[in-house]
């Protein structure tokens, strides 16, 4: 009885010993689950799981710890140990992630994400801008499309005399030299503010018609070559989370996260634009392609935003950024060939 008894005390231990040290990241998003990237974060956690044979799990919340704009310091703060937000959403803190939002960069989010990655993973002074966090993969949204409830945009003069909705980051900035009348109000208040007539239009990749339930409002889109804007996210984890992990656990989550992260969100961003685009022409949403004209009106308009952002780079500590960006714009070409 006494090594029956004992054999089911050491039974018991081997079993509970792999709970024990079982590691769980409690994961946040902001966004509703089935939204691109909430399922490309869920995409990581099972990554995650699977390359540690089940000992790193991810508990994902029912709902975000924080609106966007304060994700990125709730998970500084350990209110969360993974998220992902928008640079832009909080205003002055970052500059060089603005690279990435430059207007007519690429088509793909997936090429900007990886380009976009490996160029801020390369030099450090990306890293520094994001001191406090473990950042696991830099990415982008789909190409910027203008949208309205009013009339077609064709030219730089149709965008005056409606109220606009725009993003933090360059966006913002890019609405401000093209004389536009804009309100910075975070992605998830744009049903609202459009069904309420308090905006006429809003800046966004196609995916957000739909994922923010503005398809069957608007009525006109404008659509651009390689994209009006672009906005820069970061997909992070707290850092102290990160410091306790062994160094295989530690291995494990950069195995998966860096080009890899940043290719699942932006792959996965990719194909919701399509969905949308066909979404869009199924609900007769008007929409036009820019043509030569407005694109040159555009450029000459934000050529400056360039301009000031390799000045304010360099006071970031980045050496050369003209040279950096022209580095990113060939990645980005090399990947959509």
């Amino acid at each position: 009885m006494k090594r029956f008894a004992l054999s089911v005390s050491v039974a018991a231990a081997l079993i509970a010993g792999p709970v024990a040290a079982q590691t769980v990241f409690t994961v946040s998003s902001w966004l509703p689950p089935a939204h691109a990237l909430s399922s490309a974060q869920k995409e990581w956690c099972d990554q995650v799981e699977k390359a540690s044979t089940g000992k790193m799990k991810c508990n994902i919340l029912p709902r975000g710890v924080s609106a966007a704009p304060g994700t990125l310091d709730a998970v500084k703060n350990g209110l969360a140990d993974v998220s992902y937000t928008v640079h832009g959403y909080t205003p002055g803190r970052f500059i060089l992630p603005t690279m990435a939002e430059m207007p007519f960069l690429g088509n793909s989010a997936e090429s900007i994400s990886v380009a976009f990655n490996k160029i801020a993973s390369k030099y450090p002074a990306f890293g520094a801008e994001n001191q406090g966090m473990k950042v696991l993969a830099y990415f982008t949204h789909g190409p910027g499309i203008i949208f309205n409830t009013k009339r077609p945009i064709t030219k730089v003069e149709d965008l005056q005399g409606l109220k606009w909705r725009v993003g933090g980051g360059i966006v913002n900035e890019i609405s401000k030299v093209l004389n536009m009348n804009s309100t910075l109000k975070p992605a998830p208040d744009s049903y609202e503010l459009l069904a309420g007539g308090v905006m006429d239009g809003t800046l966004f990749p196609a995916e957000s018609t739909e994922s923010f339930r503005i398809d069957k409002i608007i009525k006109h889109a404008t659509l651009f070559p390689g994209g009006l804007y672009n906005t820069s996210f970061i997909f992070m984890m707290n850092q102290a989370k990160y410091d306790k992990l062994s160094a295989n656990e530690k291995k494990i989550v950069d195995s998966v996260s860096g080009e890899n992260a940043a290719r699942i969100f932006g792959r996965g961003w990719d194909k919701v634009d399509r969905r949308a685009i066909a979404l869009m022409q199924a609900n007769n949403v008007q929409m036009v392609k820019a043509d030569a004209k407005f694109v040159a009106e555009i450029k000459a308009k934000t050529a400056p935003l360039e301009t000031k952002w390799i000045a304010d780079a360099k006071g970031r500590g980045l050496k050369d950024p003209t040279k950096v960006i022209a580095e990113f714009r060939a990645e980005i070409a090399k990947a959509e060939k």
